[in-house]
């Protein structure tokens, strides 16, 4: 194959890569807590090339986007007023547990509000026992626990549910902020939720202040945004006039041939 013909064909895929990642950027702009990606990109090397245990590294002509690590920049903050609105000023990240699917994922988004739960009583609780004496079925309590707008549990410094006692919903919560030495290698969940990898190290405390009343905002920037966007384009459109350009030499050459 042609060597042009191959460099811009993988460069119009890979200008369409981080088009996605544009367009997620500013899908989110007004996603509380919402940290960017930026795309980066490395050269592909014309030759065979062997990695660590005989992993086969990339190759060809051209370039490719090597990843999209986040932007984890902060932008500021707006003022809410509502009671269970939360933001981190510093480092750190609120952990929310999914009781369905037992998964922990952090997030800088703190527009969280109180929803009832049932409860299971504990397997070692003391049976009650009716007035013949026979065991009483036990039966599920409701509690109000702190969670995002999913269901999703939101945790304290111990890794334990915060309980909102409904009558006191202005009562002072000690809500949980954590943070990893590493941040390069988390990934976006949905919306503003983050998962940590093994990349990111060990989990501890985070130093960030909790405030009450207020929301984090998104990092996206816009003009930034829409500037990446005009360059995708054009180097997209290089890319096609390139292949054409090639397939016209191509003809050409087999039009000499005959």
């Amino acid at each position: 194959m042609n060597m042009s013909f191959y460099s811009a064909a993988v460069g119009a895929y890979q200008q369409q890569l981080r088009m996605n990642v544009q367009s997620q950027n500013i899908a989110n702009i007004n996603t509380q807590g919402f940290r960017c990606e930026r795309a980066a990109f490395g050269e592909l090397m014309n030759r065979n090339v062997d990695g660590l245990n005989g992993e086969r590294l990339p190759k060809g002509t051209g370039a490719r986007m090597i990843h999209a690590p986040i932007d984890f920049t902060p932008r500021g903050f707006k003022e809410t007023g509502l009671t269970f609105d939360f933001a981190i000023n510093g480092d750190g990240f609120f952990a929310l547990f999914d009781p369905a699917t037992q998964e922990i994922s952090f997030t800088r988004d703190g527009s969280f509000e109180m929803n009832e739960y049932l409860v299971a009583p504990p397997e070692d609780a003391e049976p009650e026992l009716d007035e013949e004496g026979n065991p009483i079925e036990p039966e599920e309590t409701s509690v109000w626990r702190l969670s995002d707008n999913q269901g999703r549990c939101v945790l304290d410094p111990q890794g334990n549910f915060i309980v909102i006692d409904p009558e006191n919903r202005d009562a002072e919560l000690d809500i949980g902020v954590f943070d990893y030495a590493i941040h390069y290698g988390m990934q976006h969940a949905d919306g503003s939720r983050l998962l940590a990898t093994d990349l990111n190290g060990q989990l501890y405390l985070g130093t960030g202040q909790v405030m009450r009343g207020l929301l984090e905002m998104s990092n996206t920037d816009l003009t930034q945004e829409f500037i990446k966007v005009i360059e995708s384009q054009r180097a997209f459109g290089y890319c096609l006039k390139m292949v054409t350009t090639t397939d016209e030499i191509e003809t050409t050459f087999n039009n000499l041939r005959g």
